[in-house]
C-alpha cells in the first residue's frame, strides 16, 4: 500500500516556544540526530530557508531555528553542526539509464580526433587481429575540438586489423570498414524504416549508422547483470547529493534482471538510491506486444515501495540529435536537397495504437520526443487515449521535448502534461547547430517557456548520453551556456535559483506521484537530503559545475562522506 498524504497522516503544528514546525502526534517526541547552524533550502510551498532540522528514524521530524530544534534533542540523540553549510532536499535525476563506464573503449576523456584515433589505436594494439572493438557509449563529437565523428576509413587506419564500433549515446554507431564487412552493410545495404546509413556525396558510407539501423549491427550482449553493477552506480550517483533516479527504460541490459537485484538490494537495506522504473516499450508496434510486455513483467503500475517502485512504460517516436524530427527539412548536407527532417521510428498509426492499450491497461506513457514534429506526433496519440478514457492528472509525460511550436505547448496545457528536461544541448549544442540551424538550436529544451506555462518540469540528464552530474545541467538551465560554443537562447535561462533547484527536488517527487511523502525538507517526508560544497542559492553561476556533496543521507542513513569533511 503507497504512503498516503502527508497533509492526511501527520498533524502539522507550530510549537510555541519556538519556530519549528513538526509532527509529534504521531512522530516520537526525540530526535535520532538534529542538524543546526545549517543554510537548509526546505523546497516547501514557500521555499524557506531554515537554520536547522531534526531527523527521527527515516524521516525528518521538525524543521527550525537552532533554539526550536534544540529541544527535540534527548538523550543519546547525536547533533551535527552544519557550520554554516548548504543542504538541499536529496537531489534526483528524472531521466537516467546508467552512470557510463564499463568494459569497452573509454573515450570520454578524449577532447580532439587524434586522442580518439589514438585511444582506439592502442585497444586495437592490444587485442588479437579480427577481434571486434566496442566502446562505450558516453560520449559525443561535441567534445572534440574538431566537433566531429571520425570517419570509417579513420577508424580504418587506427585499427587496421580490427572491426570497429563505436557506440555514440543511445542513438549512433561509428563502424570502420571492417565492421561493415562482419555484418555485411553495403552501400547498397537497404535503410531500416525509422533508421539511417549515412553515405558521403559520392555515395561512399561514412560509418555512422542510427536509430532502427543500428539493427544491422547485433552485438555481443553485456555481461550479466550483478549486484556490483548496482553498487557502482550508487557509489558514483552519491557524491553528487543524487539520492534518487527514474530509470527511463534501460540499464546496462537487462532490466528484468535489474529490478530483481534492485529489490534484493532493497530487501537487504543496500539501496542508497531510490528507483523509479519505467518498463521498455521502445519496440511496441501493436496492443498485443503492449499486454506481453506487462505479462512478462508480471508487475502494476505503481507497486512497490520507496526505494523501487514502477513508474510506467517509456516509449520513443524519433531519434537523437542526427534523427529528431522536425517540422522542417534540416540544414544542408544534412537535409539533402529538402528532403530529410528527422526520423519517424515508431509508425504514428502503429504507436496510437500502441499509447490507447497503455491507458486502457490502466498505466501511463512516457515518450521519448526530440522534434517538434515527434512532439506532435506524440500528442495526437495522448489526446487519442485521452478521449478513451481520461489522462489528465495521471502524470504522463514528454521525455526531452527539445523543441515545442506555441501551439504544442497549448496542447500539452490541455492534457496537463509533466516534461522530463534535460540538458543535452549543454554537450550538443555545437551538433545541433550543425544540424538544424543556430535559430532553432537555440530554441532546443525551452524550460523557462514550459515553466511559464504552468507544466511541471523536472530535471535530469539522460546519462550516459550527459554525464550524470546535476549542476551541469543546472548551471546550463540557469545560464543557457555550453561546454563549447557559448550561450544559446538566452531568452530561456532561469533566474531564481529556487526554482532551479526544485526542477530536481520536488518537481521531481511530483512527476512520479510521490510528493506527499519526499522531495522536501518537511516534517514527515522522508529524510533525504544532501550538504554540499557551495550555497547553491547565492554562488556565483560560474562556479555551479563545481558543486558536489560534502555528504549525502538517504532515509536518515549517511550514504556518501566526502573524506576530508568533518
Amino acid at each position: 500500500m503507497r504512503v498516503k498524504a502527508v497533509s492526511t497522516v501527520l498533524v502539522m503544528l507550530a510549537m510555541a516556544s519556538g519556530t519549528a514546525c513538526a509532527a509529534p502526534s504521531v512522530a516520537p517526541r526525540h530526535a535520532d540526530t538534529i542538524y543546526i547552524n545549517g543554510k537548509i533550502f526546505t523546497a516547501d510551498a514557500k521555499d524557506r530557508v531554515v537554520q536547522a532540522f531534526a531527523v527521527a528514524g527515516n524521516r525528518f521530524l521538525a524543521v527550525g531555528d537552532n533554539a526550536a530544534i534544540r529541544k527535540f534533542a534527548g538523550k543519546g540523540t547525536r547533533t551535527v553542526d552544519l557550520q554554516g553549510h548548504f543542504v538541499s532536499p536529496g537531489l534526483a535525476d528524472d531521466h537516467f539509464h546508467n552512470e557510463g563506464g564499463g568494459s569497452g573503449i573509454d573515450l570520454s576523456h578524449v577532447r580532439t580526433m587524434a586522442e580518439l584515433l589514438t585511444t582506439v589505436a592502442n585497444a586495437a594494439a592490444q587485442t588479437a587481429p579480427g577481434t571486434l572493438l566496442v566502446s562505450n557509449s558516453d560520449w559525443h563529437e561535441a567534445q572534440l575540438k574538431e566537433q566531429r565523428l571520425p570517419t570509417a576509413q579513420e577508424l580504418d587506419q587506427a585499427a587496421p586489423g580490427n572491426p570497429v564500433v563505436l557506440v555514440r549515446g543511445g542513438h549512433s554507431y561509428i563502424l570502420n570498414s571492417a565492421a561493415f564487412r562482419k555484418y555485411n552493410i553495403t552501400k547498397d545495404t537497404p535503410v531500416p524504416a525509422g533508421g539511417q546509413i549515412s553515405r558521403d556525396a559520392a555515395g561512399i558510407l561514412t560509418g555512422e549508422l542510427f536509430d532502427n539501423a543500428k539493427t544491422l549491427v547485433p552485438l555481443p550482449p553485456p555481461k550479466a547483470l550483478t549486484m556490483d553493477d548496482i553498487v557502482a552506480t550508487q557509489k558514483a550517483l552519491n557524491p553528487y547529493g543524487i539520492t534518487a533516479v527514474r530509470i527511463a527504460g534501460s540499464y546496462k541490459g537487462d532490466m528484468l534482471r535489474a529490478l530483481q537485484l534492485w529489490k534484493d538490494a532493497a530487501a537487504a537495506s543496500t539501496l542508497s538510491l531510490r528507483y523509479t522504473v519505467y518498463m521498455p516499450g521502445f519496440d511496441f508496434r501493436t496492443p498485443q506486444q503492449v499486454d506481453q510486455a506487462i505479462a512478462r513483467w508480471g508487475v502494476k503500475q505503481d507497486e512497490g515501495d520507496d526505494f523501487v517502485r514502477i513508474g510506467g512504460i517509456k516509449l520513443i517516436v524519433d531519434g537523437g540529435f542526427e534523427g529528431g524530427h522536425i517540422s522542417r527539412p534540416y540544414q544542408e548536407p544534412y537535409g539533402r536537397g529538402g528532403t530529410y527532417s528527422g526520423l519517424t521510428v515508431s509508425p504514428p498509426d502503429a504507436y496510437n495504437a500502441v499509447v490507447r492499450e497503455i491507458n486502457r491497461k490502466g498505466w501511463r506513457a512516457a515518450t521519448h520526443a526530440v522534434g517538434d514534429a515527434a512532439v506532435d506526433q506524440v500528442l495526437t496519440a495522448y489526446e487519442l487515449a485521452n478521449k478513451d478514457a481520461s489522462i489528465i492528472g495521471k502524470r504522463w509525460a514528454v521525455e526531452h521535448a527539445f523543441v515545442a511550436r506555441p501551439d504544442l505547448v497549448k496542447r500539452m496545457q490541455d492534457l496537463k502534461l509533466m516534461v522530463s528536461a534535460q540538458d543535452h544541448l549543454y554537450l550538443a549544442a555545437p551538433a545541433l547547430k550543425k544540424y538544424w540551424g543556430m535559430d532553432l538550436a537555440g530554441e532546443v529544451t525551452p524550460v523557462k517557456t514550459y515553466l511559464d506555462a504552468g507544466l511541471l518540469v523536472a530535471g535530469g540528464t539522460d546519462s550516459p548520453v550527459i554525464p550524470f552530474n546535476p549542476f551541469w545541467e543546472l548551471y546550463h538551465f540557469a545560464s543557457r551556456d555550453t561546454i563549447s560554443d557559448g550561450i544559446y537562447g538566452a531568452d530561456q535561462k532561469i533566474a531564481s535559483r529556487t526554482l532551479l533547484l526544485r526542477l530536481d527536488t520536488i518537481n521531481y517527487a511530483k512527476l512520479i506521484g510521490e510528493d506527499d511523502h519526499r522531495g522536501s525538507i518537511e516534517p514527515g517526508k522522508l529524510a533525504d537530503f544532501a550538504i554540499l560544497t557551495e550555497d547553491f542559492l547565492t554562488v556565483p553561476a560560474q562556479k555551479i559545475p563545481g558543486i558536489k556533496a560534502l555528504a549525502t543521507i538517504v532515509g536518515g542513513r549517511e550514504v556518501y562522506r566526502d573524506p576530508e569533511y568533518r
